[in-house]
């Protein structure tokens, strides 16, 4: 049984590998030729181009890691199956649960993989991902910050009128620090950057009143280097940041989010319960897979992969849909994340109930 389990571990995760080869490079191409006009007309350096489809590369895996998992699965499962092989094993006084062992082990491989890149990897992916569609594809205006208003402790708040994530700066900045209701100081300039060699924050025609009882102390300067109790990417898009954070990063993200008391908290919370609900979907798919290829059907091997791209594509479908209602409702990030796996687990329990019949 040790050289079966070790034919199917390597034959498993062979084509999964095999899969994401294929794929990806038909993933690049579509986007190149959705993108080529623009990446021509803003006369993009190769390099950045070539350092996006890297990070596309990880990106595109990521968002379609349950299609490429399924897929393999049932290809090399229904290949067994249409050989006979699957009948061979299990007519030797196998039962169909020793048979799951090594696709199991395979799962428990793939799904340590997809932890670690989700966690560490793909952030980094997204980021880079990001910044080359809102430097380069996206239109000034689409890319840019309106408004931001933000409370960055229990004494001081934050205004300004428009941020552009990718130069790191914010025009008409206002802070203002206040104590059990009574304005401290106002601290105001036309435009604020981020310096990123010095880990300093840049004013521009800075301004600062000092208010002690009646009197007022203005300070003033040209230009004005010092530090703030916040972070330049807090004003940035809630999608483009929460994505690109590591895992430790957005703990620690979202635990300053609840203590501003963040009305966008929620789709923090989906970003981190993605992070682990999407390595532990890799045992979900695996088993309802190997229920549904591991006997030869009418069709053969086709019918088998549309019955996968289906079910593929249609947990895809509920991922992205509570999503939506994450973002546009107060619809539970916990039950956004996990539901679909509930919903596919309940299905794969069914499934591998008639396949050991």
């Amino acid at each position: 049984m040790k050289l079966i389990d070790s034919y199917i571990i390597k034959r498993y995760l062979g084509t999964f590998f095999v899969m994401i080869l294929l794929f990806i490079p038909i993933g690049i191409m579509v986007d190149l030729a959705e993108k080529i006009d623009k990446i021509k007309e803003k006369e993009v350096p190769l390099l950045a181009v070539f350092d996006y489809y890297i990070d596309f590369t990880w990106y595109f895996a990521n968002l379609l890691f349950p299609i490429f998992l399924f897929l393999s699965v049932i290809w090399f499962t229904s290949r067994l199956a249409n050989n006979t092989e699957v009948i061979a094993i299990l007519s030797s006084g196998i039962s169909f649960f020793r048979f799951l062992r090594p696709f199991l082990i395979s799962a428990t491989l793939i799904a340590l993989f997809a932890f670690f890149a989700g966690m560490y990897i793909v952030p980094k992916s997204n980021q880079g991902f990001n910044d080359f569609r809102y430097k380069y594809l996206v239109k000034k205006e689409a890319r840019n910050t309106d408004k931001v208003f933000l409370q960055i402790n229990a004494d001081e708040f934050i205004y300004v009128n428009n941020y552009d994530p990718i130069r790191k700066q914010a025009s008409d900045f206002t802070l203002e620090n206040f104590n059990e209701n009574k304005l401290n100081f106002k601290i105001s300039s036309r435009r604020i950057r981020w310096i990123e060699k010095d880990s300093l924050f840049r004013l521009f025609n800075f301004k600062k009143r000092v208010f002690l009882g009646n009197k007022e102390i203005l300070e003033t300067s040209i230009r004005k280097d010092t530090i703030f109790d916040f972070n330049i990417n807090d004003l940035a898009p809630v999608n483009y940041i929460a994505e690109t954070l590591t895992f430790s990063d957005l703990n620690k993200f979202i635990k300053d989010e609840r203590l501003r008391g963040s009305s966008l908290i929620n789709n923090h919370l989906l970003v981190r319960h993605k992070r682990w609900s999407i390595p532990i979907s890799a045992f979900i798919l695996t088993l309802i897979a190997v229920s549904v290829s591991s006997f030869k059907r009418r069709g053969g091997i086709g019918v088998n992969l549309a019955f996968g791209i289906t079910l593929g594509f249609l947990f895809i479908f509920f991922d992205k849909i509570f999503g939506v209602m994450v973002n546009k409702s107060s619809f539970s990030p916990f039950i956004a994340a996990w539901l679909p796996l509930f919903i596919f687990g309940l299905l794969a329990f069914f499934l591998l109930r008639d396949a050991k019949r």
